[in-house]
């Protein structure tokens, strides 16, 4: 089995804090690949993302990140993800 590592490339990200406010400023930053829902309980009104990626419709809650690929494409990524494989440019331009 061959072994390869994954080039390197900026990507533009955001992360989703769940208010209204965050899914509006998402939603005009992602345009027309991405929509909102929103699930009403006895206890709480959630806001969630729904994002059209290659593979189909993903939903983003609070705390993730939403990610503009190479081509392109938005994507929800969980933080603990997020967190394990992007680290932020000006941490990596400062050293």
């Amino acid at each position: 089995m061959t072994k390869f590592i994954s080039k390197q490339v900026v990507i533009e990200a955001v992360q989703f804090d769940g208010t209204l406010n965050s899914a509006v400023e998402i939603l005009r930053w992602a345009g027309p690949s991405c929509g909102m829902e929103h699930k009403h309980t006895k206890k709480a009104h959630q806001v969630l993302l729904v994002i059209q990626t290659p593979e189909g419709k993903m939903k983003a809650t609070k705390g993730d990140w939403i990610i503009r690929g190479l081509v392109g494409e938005f994507y929800p990524c969980k933080p603990d993800v997020f967190e394990k494989k992007y680290e932020r440019l000006e941490e990596i331009q400062n050293g």
